[in-house]
């Protein structure tokens, strides 16, 4: 997959893994690794799927409607290069924090629902459920933040409420921060984000 990594200056914090949006590049989301945790080596990494010309991290088949199979061959997809990268670069696989956005979140929400052990945390932005129905795996100790906003109509709040109860009854310690915006990525948000991460991992 396509990616870039950086090596940090705290090769004891764990490592961000950084997944963009519809759209978006492994570029997008370098800024936030700064103000999350400066000191984290960073993998920031490109979808493999293309929605007319723009990168995504598995198919949809309309807006809110997601490919459940290909999810789950993509989810995999991302698992099985997280492992060849942390051989690659020499880091910790247990040792990694997943940021995302949208469809990044998404993506890193399903390696939570999917692959016990894939993520350390996760900081989530505007994520969906990516699956329903589905047994997850035991996520005790696995703190997740999840940034919302109370007027996005592409994830409403019944959808990051759906989510939240999901991820808790699955064990996960799920910490849920409001703004009162749509599906846009604030920097009130990331702030509240980074805040959450230093009370956990710093």
């Amino acid at each position: 997959m396509k990616h870039i990594f950086q090596k940090g200056t705290d090769l004891n914090a764990p490592v961000l893994l950084l997944l963009h949006g519809t759209g978006g590049t492994e570029n997008d989301l370098l800024p936030l690794a700064d103000i999350i945790s400066p000191g984290s080596s960073v993998l920031s990494v490109r979808g493999n799927v293309l929605e007319n010309g723009m990168p995504r991290f598995f198919r949809r088949l309309s807006a809110g409607v997601f490919d459940e199979e290909d999810l789950i061959f993509r989810t995999q997809e991302l698992n099985d290069f997280l492992t060849q990268a942390a051989a690659e670069y020499e880091f910790d696989r247990n040792q990694l924090v997943a940021v995302g956005y949208s469809n990044g979140a998404n993506i890193a929400a399903s390696l939570l629902f999917h692959h016990p052990n894939a993520l350390r945390g996760a900081i989530l932005h505007h994520p969906m459920v990516p699956r329903r129905g589905i047994e997850l795996p035991d996520l005790t100790g696995i703190p997740v933040f999840i940034g919302a906003g109370s007027n996005d109509n592409m994830c409403p709040p019944d959808e990051t409420k759906a989510l939240d109860e999901i991820l808790t009854g699955a064990g996960a310690t799920v910490t849920v921060h409001w703004e009162n915006h749509g599906h846009q990525l604030t920097s009130t948000e990331v702030a509240a984000a980074g805040t959450w991460y230093q009370q956990i991992f710093a």
